[in-house]
């Protein structure tokens, strides 16, 4: 998906309420590489957008700085579900050990079983 005119905020919301799933991921983040196998060994297909290979990416990365509380935390990967940020590996490894990723999934409509 091109910017196509519209702020990166806009991007955010528009991609993470049209889908599922979304992780921003850069390709060369091994966190993201862990947050994405998560999800495929679970069965879901996350929409994926990587940043480095993003036309707007340094601008969609600034506003999942914000999201994710700057400071010192890694905005990278960034998991939004059922159109509600999630967070990044942390919080999406905490939810699927505390078994409440797999509920909030099927919530979303990402799995069915």
């Amino acid at each position: 998906m091109e910017s196509s005119g519209m702020s990166p905020h806009e991007i955010v919301r528009h991609l993470a309420s049209c889908n599922a799933v979304v992780v921003f991921s850069s390709t060369d983040c091994c966190m993201s590489t862990v947050a994405k196998r998560l999800l495929f060994s679970l069965g879901v297909g996350p929409t994926v957008i990587e940043l480095d290979q993003h036309v707007a990416g340094p601008d969609i990365l600034a506003v999942l700085y914000q999201l994710s509380g700057g400071g010192t935390h890694q905005p990278l990967p960034s998991v939004f579900i059922g159109g509600k940020f999630l967070g990044g590996v942390q919080t999406l490894m905490a939810t699927h050990i505390d078994g409440t990723l797999i509920p909030l999934l099927k919530e979303a409509g990402a799995l069915w079983l």
